[in-house]
């Protein structure tokens, strides 16, 4: 997969992205002309163990010990990914001292930018003892000092990569959605719109015992209620909200969830009418919740698309890439794959971007995507040792 020709002066770096999914942690080893436009090398996925992704989950809420917790959970987080770096270095066949730094997000567990903080789990420290490589993270909490939402924050990197001579948008499908839209010689918009897998893949678990809906299977058993639906979106007062504007799993989680059923099961005994609500039905819904507030937000932003292009997990979920294609008539609606880049690439090549930006004193966000002052180079660094210590240490 070459993106850029010029390949001279190259410098390599490692990103790394663990998503509101937390099944797993995405690597990827990408090789930086002066442009900054990169070439992956290599490519690994390293799943999270079950115990660490219960405790990733549990710590999304308030609870007992918190502060160990957290940063127990964040350090054994920090040998996930030297694991991933390693895999992507053997793959490769580069040493540590040829990779200039690692972009580590961290797994998010809070996210209250209007409260002024956002949390990541990471151990960079830790990190960087493991692989002998320096690690760039903390990348969220700049933009957030700068009055900014913190998120999302690739739609400079989607510039990089994906800007042409046409208005196109770039669909994230992670457990929350967002849209970056791209317009020739304009500075691009975007922002989060709703959850996109997440709640997909939560009432899947609490009902099959299946971590997703492969394929969409099972929502495809189902029949989306329109009843429901509408109250959803009307019951939630964030999808109204103008951008700048980002969310996760504070607010689209369990709780959320069964307060919009329990109401809705209420309205509809008001009513006289007998809910008998399906699991199916529920999760054929929330199907057509992640299609139509994507449309609505595409919509609203970029009324004149006609090209969008999707990346992350939710690319494999046909039943849902076919929802889109019916909310947004007109559009082609198309993998990055057609742009020769693997969709579950994208985000951990764009913390290795942003990894990239920050050493060269470039900044990472776009204040009209995010809200913040203005623009900022992103993260914070943690030097290597000469020598690493054992991962097993």
């Amino acid at each position: 997969m070459v993106l850029g020709q010029d390949m001279g002066s190259t410098l390599h770096y490692i990103g790394l992205m663990s998503g509101t999914s937390m099944d797993g942690v995405d690597a990827v080893l990408a090789a930086f002309a002066p442009n900054g436009r990169p070439q992956v090398v290599s490519r690994a996925q390293v799943a999270i163990p079950p115990d660490l992704r219960q405790e990733l989950m549990a710590l999304n809420q308030p609870g007992d010990n918190e502060l160990h917790r957290a940063s127990m959970a964040a350090n054994a987080l920090a040998r996930v990914y030297a694991t991933a770096v390693h895999h992507v270095l053997s793959l490769s066949g580069m040493t540590p001292s040829k990779v200039s730094a690692i972009g580590a997000h961290g797994q998010t567990v809070r996210h209250q930018p209007a409260l002024g903080y956002t949390i990541q789990l990471n151990a960079p420290a830790l990190l960087a003892e493991l692989t002998g490589i320096d690690v760039i993270a903390d990348f969220r909490s700049r933009d957030v000092a700068a009055s900014g939402q913190g998120a999302p924050l690739v739609p400079i990197f989607h510039q990089t990569l994906f800007g042409c001579e046409h208005v196109r948008v770039i669909l994230n499908l992670g457990g929350i959605a967002n849209i970056t839209v791209l317009r020739p010689g304009e500075v691009p918009l975007g922002c989060d719109t709703g959850p996109a897998n997440m709640l997909l893949d939560l009432w899947c678990q609490e009902h099959t015992g299946a971590a997703y809906d492969k394929n969409g299977d099972w929502s495809l058993s189902g029949q989306p209620l329109d009843r429901l639906l509408d109250h959803l979106i009307s019951s939630e007062p964030w999808f109204a909200a103008e951008p700048p504007k980002s969310t996760g799993r504070d607010l689209f989680n369990a709780q959320w969830l069964k307060s919009r059923l329990d109401a809705h099961a209420k309205i509809q005994a008001t009513s006289g009418q007998i809910l008998g609500l399906r699991a199916q039905d529920v999760q054929a819904t929330l199907r057509q919740l992640t299609a139509r507030t994507i449309a609505e937000t595409i919509r609203q932003l970029a009324p004149d698309t006609r090209d969008v292009i999707v990346c992350g997990g939710g690319v494999k979920n046909p039943a849902l890439m076919h929802d889109i294609s019916v909310a947004l008539p007109g559009c082609q609606i198309r993998s990055t794959l057609d742009e020769g880049i693997d969709p579950q690439d994208v985000e951990a090549l764009a913390f290795a971007w942003l990894a990239w930006a920050h050493q060269q004193k470039t900044a990472g966000n776009i204040p009209a995507v995010t809200g913040a002052a203005g623009p900022r180079v992103l993260g914070a660094t943690w030097p290597a040792n000469v020598r690493p210590v054992s991962s097993a240490s």
